[in-house]
């Protein structure tokens, strides 16, 4: 045991199989559970198995025997207590010692075969990386009557027991159980994508326009005659060929009437599915594999339904149930839930959807089940997330598991002619337009996994979900996307479903305004200066978070964060998505720590969720709410609070955009007050095409609690006499930010710049990182206050600019609640504080004979006047703090209230 510890120590990557096999033997001797079977009950083949001993019996193959011979190794006579379904669990180990075996590297996989009587032999796992020793091989039906358990082992491996576990089944709640659905399928057929009234809507698109060639496509595959060729006593893993073939002459049944084509997809179908075994494989999200058999094998029910034989309809419900207790989610559908995480993919809202929908009039309480997980959980969740037009698992996640919501909007819709989800989920999509850059990618948000990889032009693409977004809120914008991200090219069938021909792309996003606020529940806003989303483009694209909710799972703790975009990354997040709760994953890249925010070190703060590392960041949560109510009562994940945002004078192409956030809820109670402050300007200009002052008031529970301001790029920033100049290059066009901080003093304040590994630590622990993506080696700039406060303010201005161009001349003042920047032909006022302006203060423009724009920013909701060369009075509206008027040189007054005398 010593010699194993040791090699435990030292190595930390494979210490835990290690262990795990060492668990199991230290609790293997233990008094017999009353079904298992260790390996002295059972009956062995001498030609090829022996029985060995250590501190137990072991079943082993000999060296000389043949694993493929006919007659099993090793049988086991069994008798459960009752008829059922149970789980088989194995415990094995290899021959080689664990010792050697961890420093071979990886561990392998062996196979076990079983066969339960005379049934069809099956082939399961019975030792992996994945769960070691222990596996549960499956779900079996025993008759709990003697039966005998016929095993083949496989080389290298020392059986020690096998042991049957009755299947407990997910729990039913009792709302699900006693659910009538008030939206049930119809007595028709087809019912999945299309219905009665539809389906000759459908048929009469097919010639026309831009499906007409892809028509003629999915004609050409369906008439050719596939030989599917299968034994009914040799089991087969999944194959996406015979599962589009069966879908497509499905389709062409439906379309076209030809018998000849639909008796062959459901020949097909019904041969596939019953041989199809996924045995107990876990690795790489099996699941998804599962439940898109499903799914095909429901489209060939449902739209060959006329054709089925009453064996055919029988075996295809029954292996598509069968296959249905094997997903993630369990059956009956509660093992996970739908809101967020692998139950929020297509499990439910596409694969078990489509399933219950089919087999309904032969079976309605899958139906029951389904509908309720998504009428009553998902749809009123979603109608409150939706509020702000984003996804909260971000770009990436959140693409791929919106398009399976929008599968599920498309099933109801498609079986009933009207929709059960809230109007808002058409406006979701926009969230991709906003975020989308000229490189092709996307801003940062949440797990990132859509990325170049190969150094080749790249152009991020999620065209499925795009499809079923425009084709349900027919939006032509978002068709241009789907167009301009490549189509649907291998799903034909489903781009025939949904594509309205009329509905005529929009290749351009122009027609939408620069600058987009995203409301309550995910608060932030993006805005940009130009919608050239070309290699070349000059444009900027500036993105803010702050307040709202927080959803765990791939979700970042990412409170406030700036991105900055102009010919390249200039400020923004260098975390990596390489392997999900990773200690680099859990500890930096979902972490505040990988973005350009603020932190504040509390040394006693508590880590939860697997976490080693203090970041001083916000909150990090695996924990997610799935009711609006939960959402809305438990502190846990709110994440602040939109104080602000407005952007203008013009709503198209508005000159600034001004958000604040309250975030203290999204820190700990180490923080007692802090908001962050964003002004974007749009300058109109070559040379300094755009501007950002960001503002932060930060107050923690003590003084010793050190605070650091953080931004984050990838090029190697350059200190400069006034501040920090970052740079980034895009198609060998540079583009360049120069940061000044104005709140606090150079002399009140320090700067460290962490570059390559240290700018992959979090604090004292480092992560190596192996990629070649920027982001690996990248650079974290951090600046603290000098002397401990409990409260420190910080004025930071951008400056973006092209390569050869200086930053524009900047004059700062400030009184007793505000900042006034002077830049170019703009006057900017934001409050200096957590709170809003409410004091009476002064403006003085100079006299250069040039017009200014002047935008008042975090002022008191209610009227304000402005005495100068000119007399008025505004109001300023609350939630958006802001007033703008222009003027020329001179002094001004603004004051609160409204004032009625004559004005000069």
């Amino acid at each position: 045991m010593d010699k194993l510890m040791n090699v435990i120590d030292k190595s930390k990557a494979t210490w835990l199989p290690a262990l795990l096999c060492l668990q199991s033997l230290t609790g293997f001797s233990q008094q017999l559970p009353a079904n298992r079977w260790n390996a002295g009950k059972a009956t062995i083949n001498e030609k090829t198995t022996l029985r060995i001993s250590d501190t137990t019996q072991w079943l082993v193959l000999k060296k000389e025997a043949n694993p493929e011979q006919s007659a099993p190794d090793v049988v086991f006579d069994v008798k459960v207590p009752k008829a059922g379904i149970y789980e088989m669990i194995t415990y094995a180990t290899t021959t080689v010692s664990l010792p050697e075996l961890i420093k071979k590297g990886p561990l392998p996989t062996a196979h076990i075969k079983i066969q339960i009587d005379q049934q069809r032999p099956t082939q399961r796992i019975v030792f992996d990386s994945w769960n070691h020793s222990l596996q549960t091989a499956g779900k079996f039906q025993l008759t709990g009557q003697p039966q005998k358990i016929k095993l083949w082992l496989p080389e290298g491996i020392r059986l020690g027991y096998i042991e049957w576990k009755e299947y407990q089944p997910p729990a039913v709640p009792e709302a699900a159980a006693n659910y009538t659905p008030a939206i049930v399928p119809p007595k028709t057929r087809p019912r999945l994508w299309l219905n009665e009234q539809t389906l000759p809507v459908a048929k009469a698109r097919l010639n026309k326009g831009e499906n007409l060639p892809v028509w003629e496509k999915v004609k050409k595959t369906a008439l050719i005659p596939f030989n599917f060729s299968f034994h009914p006593d040799k089991e087969m893993f999944y194959n996406d060929t015979i599962e589009r073939t069966a879908e497509t002459k499905a389709f062409y049944y439906l379309m076209t009437g030809d018998k000849k084509i639909g008796k062959e997809a459901v020949r097909i179908m019904t041969d596939y599915l019953s041989v199809l075994e996924f045995g107990n494989v876990k690795y790489g999200d099996i699941t998804r594999e599962v439940g898109r058999a499903i799914y095909k094998g429901s489209l060939v029910y449902d739209w060959c339904y006329d054709l089925l034989s009453p064996t055919q309809k029988q075996a295809l419900y029954k292996n598509m149930m069968r296959l249905s207790m094997e997903m993630e989610i369990g059956w009956p559908p509660f093992d996970n839930s739908a809101i967020n995480g692998h139950g929020n993919e297509a499990q439910v809202s596409r694969d078990l959807l489509a399933m219950s929908i089919a087999i309904y009039d032969e079976d309605p309480l899958p139906y029951k089940y389904t509908s309720y997980v998504i009428l009553e959980q998902l749809v009123p969740m979603r109608k409150f997330e939706y509020q702000s037009p984003r996804h909260n698992q971000g770009v990436d996640y959140g693409a791929y598991r919106f398009g399976w919501e929008m599968h599920a909007a498309w099933l109801f819709y498609g079986m009933t002619g009207k929709p059960v989800f809230d109007e808002n989920i058409k406006n979701l999509p926009d969230y991709w337009l906003y975020m989308r850059l000229p490189n092709g990618a996307m801003l940062h948000d949440g797990d990132v996994f859509n990325v170049n990889t190969n150094g080749k032009p790249f152009y991020w693409k999620q065209p499925q979900t795009m499809l079923l977004s425009y084709a349900y809120s027919n939006n032509p914008l978002i068709k241009g996307e789907f167009e301009r991200e490549g189509g649907l090219p291998d799903n034909p069938v489903l781009f025939l479903l949904v594509n309205d021909p009329d509905l005529k792309a929009v290749t351009s996003p122009a027609s939408l305004p620069l600058t987009k606020n995203f409301g309550p529940v995910l608060g932030s806003m993006i805005a940009r200066t130009g919608w050239n989303n070309e290699p070349g483009s000059n444009d900027v694209i500036a993105a803010i978070k702050g307040g709202g909710y927080h959803f765990g799972n791939h979700q970042h703790a990412d409170a406030g964060e700036l991105q900055l975009f102009y010919h390249g990354m200039q400020v923004g997040c260098i975390g990596l998505y390489l392997s999900y709760g990773t200690p680099y994953d859990f500890n930096f890249n979902k972490r505040s720590i990988s973005h350009s925010m603020m932190l504040a070190r509390d040394p006693d703060e508590k880590l939860l969720f697997r976490t080693e590392a203090n970041d001083g960041g916000s909150r990090f949560s695996q924990r997610f709410p799935v009711t609006p109510e939960e959402t809305l009562s438990d502190p846990w994940f709110d994440y602040g609070k939109v104080r602000s945002s407005d952007f203008g004078p013009s709503k198209q192409a508005p000159s600034f955009s001004y958000f604040k956030a309250d975030l203290t809820a999204a820190y700990t109670s180490k923080m007692s007050s802090y908001t962050r402050g964003f002004c974007f300007l749009n300058l109109g200009r070559t040379d300094v095409p755009a501007v950002v002052i960001l503002t932060d008031d930060m107050t923690t529970s003590r003084p010793d609690f050190k605070k650091y301001w953080q931004i984050n790029t990838l090029k190697a920033p350059v200190e400069n006499g006034n501040g920090i100049v970052l740079h980034n290059e895009l198609n060998g066009v540079e583009g360049k930010t120069f940061v000044e901080m104005l709140v606090p003093s150079a002399a009140d304040r320090q700067t460290e710049i962490l570059s390559g590994d240290k700018a992959n630590s979090t604090f004292e622990f480092p992560y190596k990182v192996n990629s070649n993506k920027p982001e690996a080696s990248a650079h974290r700039i951090m600046i603290s206050p000098k002397a401990a406060h409990l409260q420190d303010r910080f004025l930071t201005v951008f400056q973006l600019t092209a390569a050869d161009a200086a930053p524009l001349p900047l004059k700062f003042d400030q009184t007793s609640e505000s900042y006034i920047i002077t830049l170019a032909d703009r006057i900017t006022v934001m409050s200096n504080s957590t709170g809003f302006i409410r004091s009476a203060f002064t403006l003085n423009i100079p006299k250069d004979g040039k017009e200014y724009e002047v935008v008042l920013t975090g002022m008191t909701p209610g009227f304000w006047n402005v005495k100068g060369n000119r007399n008025f009075n505004a109001e300023v509206m609350p939630g958006k703090n802001t007033m703008v008027f222009k003027g020329t040189g001179g002094e001004y007054v603004i004051t609160p209230g409204r004032v009625y005398e004559t004005g000069k």
